[in-house]
């Protein structure tokens, strides 16, 4: 994948994630980019040590993935700010 495509996953991933756990008011654009992005590494791996297939590409799939990711980094973020 190129560079804007993990830009615009990461974008996408980021922001639904950030609706799911209540945090879109206090994320700015750059924050969802990064959390997306982060959240589709994270979210390939939980998926690979499942048995599951990670990213693969440009796809629905993948969006899915990085969107639960971000959603586990999220709450891992939550947890250690309290």
């Amino acid at each position: 994948m190129n560079i804007l495509a993990w830009i615009i996953l990461g974008a996408l991933a980021g922001w639904i994630a950030s609706i799911v756990m209540g945090r879109n008011k206090r994320m700015g654009a750059i924050a969802n980019i990064v959390v997306g992005i982060v959240g589709a590494f994270l979210g390939g791996a939980i998926m690979n040590a499942l048995g599951y297939e990670g990213l693969t590409g440009f796809d629905l799939w993948s969006l899915l993935v990085a969107v639960i990711g971000a959603v586990v980094l999220l709450f891992v973020v939550g947890l250690v700010r309290r």
